[in-house]
């Protein structure tokens, strides 16, 4: 057995299982189902057909009725474990349901008709993916232009985002001036004020500079973030003063101080600040749904209403297609999870 296993099976008791391994082992099995539970059935669901996803008791795996085709029948017939009046079961077809009867046939022998109630049955299920749930909004719908969109969106705020907040970290933390600690008090309060609050006025602003139905209305309101500012300003603070001292006495202008001094040293905070970036401006949907009224602009969580109709809602397009959209964060965090925590631990924002 390799390390790794002997790392996992060891026991506090020896040879013996002791009270700690038994609450640690929960511990950990109940936290793993708790956070990958969700997303493991989330992508399992995305590959089950619209009679799947609405059969109770759920399932786990995607299962779909086995299909027989049966002479005289030009589409195959649904197959069920029959239970007879004799006692005996029989593997039957269904031929016609009317209310709470079926008739059912042999698929050997047509012919034949039994009546049969259908709680005296079971469908014969067998697990099968539906990848068409993945192939088809490619081919009905404008998925690639969501996805375009989503990504212009996100890269685009995320390097504004990334210079806007870098400046005025480097101003709030290596300049001396009057009121530079109400400065950042107003910044970091804002943080307090609601989302819907400044809806209705922002919407406003955005339309009376003519940014409505345009991608940089999505993009210019979101791009100043008070939590980008203060973690910057945080990590900023650890680059030593003396350092941005000398480069003035070698004659070096503020912009080449910050763009060559300041940035190269605060890349583990940058990163982590473009990583909660690409994650907001991902998932965002009531910003984009309220600037955008045109289908061509919609973004990718937008576009997804797509999917959900007024009287009926194509649960296994919006799984699949929500797969999809997890898939660019999930990789993400995969990484560039190291400046996750580094930049944490050495920005002060606990």
């Amino acid at each position: 057995m390799g390390t790794v296993g002997q790392f996992i099976t060891r026991r506090r008791g020896g040879e013996g299982w002791h009270w700690t391994d038994i609450v640690t082992w929960v511990w950990l099995i109940g936290g793993l189902i708790i956070m990958f539970g969700p997303a493991v059935w989330l992508t399992l669901s995305s590959f089950k057909s619209p009679a799947a996803l609405s059969k109770f008791p759920p399932t786990i795996l995607p299962y779909v009725t086995q299909e027989v085709r049966v002479e005289g029948f030009d589409k195959p017939l649904p197959l069920y474990e029959v239970t007879l009046p004799d006692g005996t079961t029989a593997r039957l077809a269904e031929k016609r349901r009317i209310g709470i009867i079926a008739q059912m046939i042999d698929p050997k022998d047509p012919a034949t008709v039994h009546k049969v109630n259908i709680n005296d049955r079971k469908p014969v299920d067998m697990v099968a993916f539906a990848t068409s749930n993945y192939t088809e909004p490619f081919l009905q719908f404008d998925f690639l232009r969501y996805l375009w969109n989503s990504v212009f969106v996100t890269v685009v705020a995320t390097i504004i985002t990334l210079a806007i907040n870098s400046m005025a970290a480097f101003a709030l933390s290596k300049y001396k001036f009057r009121g530079q600690n109400v400065i950042l008090i107003i910044i970091v309060g804002t943080l307090m004020v609601p989302l819907g609050v400044i809806m209705v006025p922002l919407y406003s602003v955005v339309s009376a500079l003519g940014l409505f139905n345009s991608l940089w209305g999505v993009i210019l309101p979101t791009v100043a973030t008070p939590t980008g500012v203060f973690l910057l300003r945080q990590y900023m603070l650890t680059i030593p003063d003396e350092l941005i001292d000398a480069a003035r006495m070698d004659k070096a202008s503020e912009w080449q101080i910050y763009w060559r001094i300041v940035l190269p040293l605060a890349a583990p905070a940058l990163a982590v600040l473009a990583i909660f970036s690409v994650v907001w401006r991902w998932n965002d949907f009531l910003w984009p749904l309220i600037v955008l009224s045109r289908s061509s602009l919609y973004t990718l969580q937008v576009g997804l209403n797509v999917y959900a109709g007024q009287l009926n809602v194509q649960w296994q397009y919006i799984l699949a297609m929500t797969v999809v959209t997890m898939i660019p964060v999930i990789l993400v965090f995969v990484f560039l999870q190291k400046f996750i925590t580094r930049g944490i631990a050495t920005s002060g924002l606990k």
